[in-house]
């Protein structure tokens, strides 16, 4: 879609752009004056502010913007005050967008009369997932009429030139073609990537790299210049809220300040590339525009003054604010969440045992029948299949390929998507494969979507559900049977369940539903359908339609003997998942003198429950499948030395699987590496006898 619109743009337009540039100048010029003051590392806009402007014109209050951290003209356009920036810029509390916690121009929003900007992340190019995700959503919502929009929104998403190389960007661009969905990817070359030049980084600049996307439109335009780039960001935002698809705009921009404040200019560049920028200033190009169009120079003189008293009045005030208390440290780690306790019925009367594959099916379809919110998406879920465990079977058929669909195989979209879905308020179920093919999709869980409410000060908690099938049996080999709970476990902001039986998981599942925040359900695949021998208890009756079973509560699933735990001689294993199943069996070969935990969920982790049931008994094992070195496993058991020592009558044992790099496929191997009851009978026979 070339660019080919002439259309006169106003004076009012004119001027008000000229205002926005003088101010951009002169916060810029301001920051730099006082590098003593703005101690953190920001950004800004200049050589970047018509195309800015220019796209930020064009947005109305249903729109949605991703802008990145040079974006602050943009900002400025939709109607942010310079205060309002220098409050972020040097960490106040009252900072609009994160409370002081993070980077100058990383906006989030959900200011009624502007576009809204879900949390944005410093790492350059991953903002392009989650705002696919919003614009995935917002066709979603008008496919079901789940709201009313006074104009068909219109997503946009800015990046850098040099972020297009990412791998994640791709496959935004590969969803947002396939399916049609309302966004403009704003790409602003400058032709530089921190030091890195654009012969050493890319082939092409992204309207080419762009073609092979079939139903992807693209144009060029001048980023320096405002009239032009005004027409053209209106032709493309005309474009995509009339006609619903997916548009590249690729904006020529020049660098005029420095990278970041940290990364300054004279590190890299010669004088002849600095000339060659500053001469395409787009202030520069307005001002030659507006003079000969017949505006008195005065008139852009007095436009410029007042923009440096604005800029100077609004920084005295934001230095003189307060800081953030430092009791504020720990809030909007996570939204809290309606369900604290466990309600409903769990074991109903004549009710039949279901394996948890089924219990998993039951729960989804009765959120979905109850909520058109919820939907199902990730590789093979869909009517052909429901997943390569069956896990998904049926949903396809009952609720159509537009609430239960299949994805290509883009583990960091089918994560990422999630936040920007949960932004505009529908509930993402959505499943990886295999635990083991989770880690395309860690930058993703770590960047954007586990400090997505701490860093938007609660504004933007992602509500989404992850299913992860894990586990080893049966020899699934080294890239289906991995346990990766203890690299999860080390991300903050999200939440982590581990059922052992159908009851639990149902009940979780649920809860999950309801939780605000991001979850991920580990599943274990030998647990599926109680094939493995020893795991018929995985099977349960299946609770009713009301039952929820609250995060962070675990359960004894074998008592000791009261009277063996009186004279000091019991031991607690504490353990999930198929370690249940381990302990369940080994505990018959000691009469009443082994307790066993159920932990049912690892963050929130039922720690008062365990450091309770420890001091009972004096001895402890904490049991896992996964690696035992440097694990969940090994710290937990570190706490539970902490918080129990004066209790102990041995050290805390961990016992795991052993430290190879992969589960081999060979089952003797396979046998070898993992532990079970066998192994665990010895390890509470040795620590009986001490």
């Amino acid at each position: 879609m070339e660019n080919t619109l002439h259309e006169k743009v106003s004076q009012d337009i004119l001027l008000k752009a000229y205002n926005h540039m003088m101010l951009a100048k002169a916060m810029a010029d301001i920051y730099e004056e006082n590098r003593n003051v703005c101690k953190y590392v920001h950004s800004t806009s200049r050589g970047h502010e018509a195309i800015q402007l220019a796209t930020a014109y064009q947005l109305k209050k249903e729109d949605w913007i991703s802008p990145y951290y040079r974006d602050e003209s943009i900002l400025l356009g939709i109607g942010f005050e310079p205060y309002q920036l220098m409050l972020q810029l040097l960490a106040k509390a009252d900072d609009p967008f994160s409370g002081g916690r993070s980077y100058y121009s990383h906006p989030s929003s959900r200011d009624e009369n502007k576009p809204k900007i879900i949390h944005q992340s410093s790492a350059t190019g991953m903002q392009t997932i989650p705002t696919t995700g919003v614009a995935q959503g917002l066709k979603y919502i008008q496919d079901f009429n789940l709201q009313h929009f006074e104009n068909n929104p219109v997503v946009v998403c800015s990046l850098g030139d040099n972020s297009v190389t990412e791998g994640e960007v791709s496959e935004a661009l590969q969803f947002a073609a396939l399916h049609q969905l309302p966004i403009i990817f704003l790409v602003q070359d400058n032709e530089w990537g921190i030091s890195v030049t654009k012969e050493e980084a890319r082939t092409c600049d992204a309207y080419d790299f762009v073609a092979g996307f079939t139903g992807l439109s693209r144009m060029r335009v001048d980023g320096t210049d405002f009239a032009e780039s005004f027409e053209a960001m209106k032709k493309a935002v005309d474009f995509v809220r009339t006609e619903r698809k997916p548009l590249v705009v690729c904006a020529k921009t020049v660098l005029i300040g420095h990278h970041t404040s940290g990364v300054r200019r004279e590190f890299y560049r010669d004088e002849e590339d600095l000339t060659k920028h500053r001469a395409k200033d787009p202030g520069e190009i307005l001002r030659k525009q507006l003079l000969e169009s017949g505006v008195d120079e005065d008139q852009l003189k007095q436009i410029t003054k007042k923009a440096r008293l604005e800029a100077e009045e609004a920084f005295e005030k934001a230095k003189n604010a307060e800081d953030p208390k430092p009791e504020t440290l720990m809030q909007h780690i996570f939204a809290p969440t309606p369900i604290t306790e466990e309600t409903g019925t769990r074991e109903p009367a004549n009710g039949e045992k279901i394996v948890m594959v089924d219990a998993a099916i039951h729960a989804i379809q009765e959120l979905m029948w109850k909520h058109p919110e919820a939907l199902l998406y990730g590789q093979d879920v869909g009517e052909r299949i429901g997943g390569v465990f069956r896990e998904t079977v049926t949903l396809g058929k009952k609720f159509g390929s537009k609430r239960v669909f299949n994805t290509a195989i883009q583990e960091a979209y089918i994560i990422g998507s999630t936040a920007g879905m949960s932004a505009v308020g529908l509930k993402p179920i959505v499943e990886v494969q295999f635990a083991d093919y989770i880690y395309p999709g860690i930058n993703q869980l770590i960047t954007e979507i586990s400090k997505s409410n701490y860093l938007s000060g609660g504004k933007f908690p992602v509500s989404n559900i992850i299913r992860v099938p894990i586990g080893a049996y049966g020899g699934g080999g080294p890239y289906h049977s991995g346990s990766v709970e203890s690299i999860l476990a080390n991300i903050k902001g999200i939440k982590i369940a581990y059922p052992s039986n159908a009851a639990d998981f149902k009940g979780l599942l649920k809860a999950a539903y309801y939780d605000p925040n991001p979850v991920i359900m580990l599943e274990h695949k030998g647990l599926y359908w109680s094939k493995v021998p020893g795991t018929e208890d995985a099977k349960t009756i299946e609770p009713a339609e009301d039952y929820v079973l609250p995060f962070g509560k675990g359960k004894v699933v074998i008592e000791a003997d009261q009277n063996e735990t009186e004279k000091g001689r019991t031991l607690l294993v504490v353990t999930y998942g198929m370690g249940v199943y381990w302990a369940k069996e080994a505990v018959k070969n000691f009469n009443g003198r082994v307790e066993v935990i159920d932990l049912r969920t690892l963050i929130p982790l039922d720690e008062e429950l365990v450091f309770e049931r420890v001091k009972a008994h004096g001895k402890c094992i904490v049991l896992t499948e996964e690696q035992l070195n440097n694990s969940f496993a090994e710290a937990f058991a570190h706490r539970i030395s902490k918080n129990c020592f004066k209790y102990l009558d041995a050290p805390v044992e961990t016992m795991g699987s052993l430290d190879v790099p992969a589960v081999p496929i060979n089952l003797i191997l396979e046998k070898e590496m993992l532990p079970n009851a066998e192994k665990l009978s010895k390890k509470i026979a040795e620590m009986l006898q001490q």
